[in-house]
């Protein structure tokens, strides 16, 4: 059925405002984004929905994500953690990760996209940081997402820590999820490594070479913070950008998160390989990774998406966060500026995860993935010159009134249709119970055998 949707302003190409246009869909793509009276001669015989005190944007693309995350909020962690080392071998590796089943992947998978879904995110990235629930784990999240609607690659994160051959199995099961979904249209998955510090190069290798065989793309973290380049320089005699460069990994079917500590050889590396990059700047600071150099990465033309990283689901502070920090960090208020945060939430997130798939734009033949949010109890007027910074700075989720992926109604007038919320996190609280009890009584063996 062709239907037409209307706003106050939208959101276009570019992040460009048009006030009193609308878009025209039908079978999950936009057909004509015009001028309402346009659309509306152009189809005559369209349902039209107007929303007079909203503005239309394409729906947000978390471009790196772990949907896991949320079960973990709110841990003690038994022992000081005083490093990015220590976050890892002390805490998420022994006492979260090690002990995900499918069954917590799934309620946190729920509970997490609901969230997302609620404050407009229509596509998703996501990695699985479970080595120990395979070989079901990755499979109980898709399925979870495809039931609730969304648009979403789903990973699971591959890496040699515990084995060489648990890394292997790792592999294997992005490839079985690659083969499972092909064509489905919505979900799709994508080879997936850790880090420069749990990988080797034979491993890399290996994982390259899997994704051009199944025609996919291949991600991992990249500098997180300052240990793994200074774990590169001490085993390798360069740092991490400079090792994956040299063993021929950097690409553009890579996808590398984070970027925090990125030295100017690593940016220029990066930007000629052609390798695309998501932003999660409210984790970065709670991991005390540091600010990614994300102003110098746009200037070397790389394409910088953003995410969550399964810290905070509310999209709105995490491109809150991206708006400010940078102008804090580097005492300049140019940097960063409402425009170029609205696109990387958009289109270049869809970008680093679909190049040139159209995806996250107003336009036609572009997904039908839009949204609308509420304008009518902003602080202060709202125009074409300013609409911008004011979503920023003054919505939330909350505010956002219609979420659509490939056409169908995910939220309408504020209400979610996608599941219910309450339910998902009454479940979700239940399972990061049973996750904290296992950590806890492995960390007090672990203390036994000390």
């Amino acid at each position: 059925m062709t239907r037409i949707l209307g706003a106050r302003y939208c959101i276009g190409p570019g992040a460009e405002i048009k006030e009193g246009y609308g878009v025209v869909y039908d079978g999950g793509r936009i057909l004509l984004f015009a001028p309402l009276n346009e659309c509306r001669a152009a189809y005559p015989g369209a349902d039209l929905l107007e929303r007079p005190d909203c503005a239309l944007s394409p729906g947000f693309v978390n471009a790196h994500m772990h949907l896991y995350g949320v079960l973990a909020h709110g841990i003690v962690p038994p022992v000081p953690v005083e490093s990015f080392k220590g976050f890892l071998e002390d805490y998420w590796w022994p006492l979260v990760e090690n002990f995900l089943d499918p069954g917590m992947i799934a309620a946190a998978a729920r509970a997490s996209a609901l969230e997302l879904i609620d404050a407009g995110v229509t596509s998703l990235c996501d990695v699985l940081e479970a080595p120990c629930a395979m070989p079901w784990g990755l499979s109980a999240e898709a399925a979870v997402l495809d039931e609730l609607g969304l648009r979403a690659i789903v990973s699971a994160e591959a890496c040699e820590r515990i084995s060489p051959e648990t890394g292997r199995l790792g592999l294997e099961e992005n490839a079985s999820l690659i083969r499972a979904y092909a064509g489905h249209g919505r979900i799709e998955g994508m080879m997936c490594t850790h880090t420069a510090f749990t990988c080797s190069e034979s491993f890399m290798r290996h994982a390259l070479g899997r994704a051009e065989e199944l025609g996919v793309g291949l991600q991992f973290h990249l500098n997180e913070s300052r240990y793994e380049p200074d774990w590169c320089v001490k085993t390798h005699g360069m740092r991490s950008a400079e090792w994956y460069d040299r063993i021929g990994i950097l690409g553009g079917n890579v996808l590398a998160a984070q970027g925090v500590q990125l030295s100017e050889r690593e940016i220029e590396i990066l930007g000629s390989r052609g390798v695309r990059l998501v932003h999660v700047p409210l984790s970065n600071c709670e991991v005390g990774g540091g600010v990614s150099p994300v102003p110098e990465l746009l200037s070397a033309g790389i394409v910088c998406g953003l995410g969550t990283d399964g810290y905070i689901n509310d999209f709105f502070e995490v491109m809150r966060g991206a708006f400010l920090i940078h102008k804090g960090h580097r005492e300049d208020p140019t940097l960063m500026d409402a425009r170029t945060v609205w696109r990387m939430a958009t289109e270049a997130g869809a970008d680093a995860l679909h190049p040139g798939g159209g995806l996250g734009r107003l336009a036609r033949g572009a997904p039908a993935d839009l949204i609308t949010i509420d304008i009518s109890s902003l602080p202060t007027p709202a125009d074409s010159r300013n609409l911008l910074d004011q979503l920023l700075l003054f919505r939330r989720g909350a505010d956002v009134k219609d979420v659509l992926v490939a056409g169908a109604f995910l939220k309408e007038s504020g209400k979610l249709l996608a599941g219910e919320l309450g339910a998902a996190r009454a479940e979700s609280r239940r399972e990061a119970a049973r996750l904290w009890a296992a950590g806890k009584a492995a960390a007090a063996s672990r203390g036994r055998r000390t």
